[in-house]
C-alpha cells in the first residue's frame, strides 16, 4: 500500500480530513458493520467476557470467577464497546469510510447532533427546499441526523426513478416509520413490504381502477353539495368567517366513509358525534405521531403504546372503537353481498370494502387494516389539499373569479339535488383540473417520503450501503426550477393548459405542466409503491373545490397572510397551515 497521506479540504466553511481511498475502502472490503447497533455491542461484550474467563492472564483464577464478577466484567466491556463503537460510527465512519462520504453535504451541521435541530424545528420539507437551492449537487446530496447518522436526499428525476421504480423493493419504509404508522393501519398497503405488499396491491387495484373511480363521482358531488350548503347555513346565507380546514376535514371524512365503507358518518351534519371525535383523535393527532416517531428511535413500538400517558391511552381507546365499527361494517357488508347474490336484480355496491370482500383475499383483520389505511391516507391528505387550494385562490382573486365562472357555466347549482353528475362533467372543466393539478404540485400534502436500502445498491452510480436511509422530498422536487422553470415556486394553473389548435380560443389540459420529466411531479410518487388512490383523491378534490368556489367568494381573515412568508405551517405526515385557514366566506348569488 502506498504511504498514507492526509488531505485537508474546505467544506462549507469547515476544515475536514479526507483519508486515501485504500484505507477508506478497507472496512467495506472486510465487511465491517456500518452503524452502531445494540446487538453488536452486546455480542462483543459477551465474547470479550468469555475470552477473559478462558484465556485471561491467570486462566485458573478466571475460570472460578463468581457470577457477580462475570456480570461486572460484561457490563464494563459493554460500556467500553459502546464508547468505542459510538466514537467510530459518529466521528469516523460517516466522514472517512462511508461509500457516500464524497457526496455534497448540507451546511450548518452540528458536530454531534447533525442537522437534527434544524430539521425538527423547521416544517417538514422546508430544509430540503433550502438545501436543493443552496447546495450544488447532481441529484443526490447528504445530511446528518443525531450522532451523525447519514441520510441521503434524492432530488433528481433519475435518482427518484431508480429508488421508486427500478429498485422499488430494494428500498423500504424505515422501520420506525412503519411501526408508528402501523399503530393506526396495521399491516396494510402503506406499511406492508415485499411480497405481502405485491399481494395486497394486486387484490386492491380493482377498487381503484378508472371505471370504479368514475362510479364514485356521484358520491363525491353529493357530499360536496352538502358541505357547501352547511357552510352557507353557517354564514346565515350571506357572509361570515369560516374555518376552511375544519369543514374540509368533515367533508373528506364523510366521503371516505361512503366511498370506503358505504357508511355515512354524518360528520357534516353532526360534527360532535362520538365516532367523529374518535376518528379525529386518531387521524388528526399528528403531534402524537411525531412523538411515536421520536420515541421509536429508542423504544419498541409495543412499549410506547403501553406507556401510562393520558394522550396515548385516549388514542388506544379510540383505535379500539374505530376498529370495532370497521368489524361491524365488514359483517354487515358480507351479509349484504350474500343477499345480493340471491337477488339478481340488486345493484352491486361500489364502495371499496365491497370490492375487497368480493376478492376473498383478505381476513377480517386484513380488511380492517385496509379500511384504516384508507382513512389514514385518504382523509387527511385531501383535506389538506383543499385547504391549500383555498389559500392559493385567496392570494389570487382573479384566478378565483375565473374558476367560479367556469364552474357556474358547466355545473348545476349545489342546491340542485336531482343533478346526476359524472366524471365526464368534471373532465370538461380544464381550469378546475388545472387548479387541482397546480395545488397538488405547489403544495403536496405529504412533504417528504423516507426509504431504507435493504441491501447494498447504488443510486446515480454512487455505491450505497445496506441500511442507508434516503429522503425523497416532494416539497422540494415539485418546485425545482431545473424541472419546472423559473416560475416553479409560483402558483400558476395555466402551466397545465394548452391553447387549442382550433380558432375558438379554448384551452385543453396537458399532463406535464410544462415540466421536462415524468418524475418532476412527486406528489403521488411513482412505481409499485405510488399512491394507489391518486385518481380517487383528484376526483374527490375536484368536486369539493368546484362546489365551494362555485358558491363562495373567499378572502383571508388575517390580511398579513397575503404574504406567504408570514404563513406558519406545521406537519407530521402531512403539512398544512399551523393555525388552520380562517377566511371570510361571501355567498355569491346565482348558484
Amino acid at each position: 500500500m502506498r504511504h498514507v497521506q492526509l488531505h485537508l479540504q474546505v467544506c462549507y466553511g469547515r476544515w475536514t480530513l479526507s483519508l486515501p481511498k485504500e484505507i477508506a475502502d478497507m472496512s467495506q472490503t472486510l465487511g465491517l458493520p456500518r452503524r452502531l447497533s445494540w446487538p453488536l455491542v452486546t455480542v462483543l461484550a459477551a465474547l470479550e467476557t468469555l475470552a477473559l474467563r478462558l484465556y485471561g492472564r491467570d486462566a485458573a483464577a478466571t475460570t472460578n470467577l463468581k457470577l457477580s464478577s462475570l456480570v461486572l466484567s460484561f457490563g464494563l466491556f459493554w460500556l467500553a464497546n459502546l464508547a468505542v463503537c459510538g466514537l467510530y460510527f459518529t466521528f469516523i465512519y460517516p466522514f472517512y469510510v462511508s461509500p457516500t462520504r464524497n457526496l455534497p453535504t448540507a451546511g450548518g451541521r452540528h458536530w454531534l447532533l447533525g442537522h437534527f435541530p434544524v430539521l425538527y424545528s423547521a416544517p417538514p420539507g422546508e430544509c430540503s427546499r433550502t438545501w436543493n437551492k443552496n447546495v450544488d449537487h447532481d441529484g443526490l446530496l447528504r445530511f446528518f441526523m443525531l450522532f451523525n447518522q447519514e441520510r441521503l436526499l434524492a432530488i433528481s428525476p433519475k435518482a427518484v426513478a431508480e429508488i421508486t421504480v427500478t429498485n422499488s423493493y430494494v428500498w423500504e419504509k424505515p422501520g420506525v416509520v412503519r411501526d408508528a404508522l402501523s399503530t393506526v393501519t396495521g399491516v396494510g398497503l402503506v406499511t406492508s413490504e415485499g411480497d405481502e405488499h405485491r399481494r395486497q396491491r394486486r387484490h386492491m387495484l380493482p377498487a381503484f381502477n378508472f371505471r370504479h373511480i368514475k362510479d364514485l363521482y356521484p358520491v363525491f358531488w353529493d357530499k360536496s353539495r352538502e358541505v357547501a350548503q352547511a357552510m352557507t347555513k353557517s354564514v346565515h346565507g350571506r357572509e361570515g368567517q369560516l374555518h376552511v380546514s375544519h369543514w374540509a376535514s368533515l367533508a373528506t371524512l364523510d366521503i371516505i366513509g361512503m366511498a370506503a365503507m358505504g357508511r355515512d358518518f354524518s360528520a357534516i351534519r353532526d360534527p360532535e358525534n362520538p365516532l367523529v371525535a374518535q376518528y379525529t383523535s386518531v387521524f388528526e393527532g399528528q403531534s402524537l405521531l411525531r412523538v411515536f416517531l421520536v420515541l421509536g428511535l429508542v423504544l419498541p413500538q409495543w412499549l410506547i403504546e403501553e406507556l401510562p400517558i393520558k394522550r396515548i391511552r385516549q388514542f388506544r381507546d379510540a383505535m379500539r372503537a374505530i376498529r370495532s365499527v370497521c368489524q361491524e361494517l365488514i359483517e354487515e357488508k358480507r351479509a349484504k353481498l350474500q343477499a345480493q347474490k340471491q337477488d339478481k336484480t340488486a345493484q352491486p355496491d361500489v364502495d371499496i370494502l365491497s370490492i375487497a370482500l368480493e376478492s376473498g383475499q383478505f381476513t377480517d383483520v386484513g380488511l380492517q387494516n385496509q379500511l384504516m389505511t384508507f382513512f389514514a391516507a385518504g382523509h387527511e391528505t385531501t383535506s389538506v389539499s383543499l385547504t391549500w387550494a383555498i389559500y392559493a385562490l385567496c392570494l389570487k382573486p382573479a384566478m378565483q373569479t375565473r374558476l367560479r365562472a367556469e364552474v357556474r357555466a358547466h355545473l348545476p347549482s349545489v342546491n340542485d339535488a336531482g343533478a346526476a353528475l359524472t366524471s365526464v362533467d368534471f373532465d370538461r372543466l380544464p381550469y378546475l383540473n388545472a387548479v387541482v393539478n397546480e395545488t397538488l404540485r405547489r403544495y403536496p400534502s405529504v412533504p417528504v417520503t423516507g426509504r431504507v436500502a435493504m441491501q447494498d445498491t447504488s443510486v446515480l452510480g454512487v455505491p450505497v450501503a445496506r441500511g442507508t436511509s434516503v429522503t425523497i422530498p416532494q416539497w422540494a422536487i415539485n418546485v425545482d426550477k431545473t424541472l419546472w422553470g423559473d416560475d416553479a415556486e409560483d402558483f400558476n394553473p395555466d402551466r397545465w393548459l394548452d391553447a387549442r389548435t382550433s380558432d375558438d380560443g379554448g384551452v385543453t389540459l396537458n399532463n406535464t405542466g410544462g415540466s421536462n420529466s415524468n418524475y418532476a411531479l412527486a406528489t403521488f410518487l411513482h412505481g409499485p409503491r405510488s399512491c394507489i388512490g391518486a385518481a380517487f383523491a383528484k376526483g374527490e378534490f375536484a368536486c369539493l373545490l368546484a362546489a365551494l368556489v362555485g358558491r363562495f367568494e373567499f378572502e383571508l381573515v388575517d390580511k398579513t397572510l397575503m404574504d406567504p412568508d408570514k404563513l406558519k405551517v406545521k406537519g407530521g405526515v402531512t403539512i398544512k397551515p399551523a393555525d388552520g385557514l380562517h377566511v371570510i366566506a361571501r355567498v355569491v348569488p346565482g348558484y
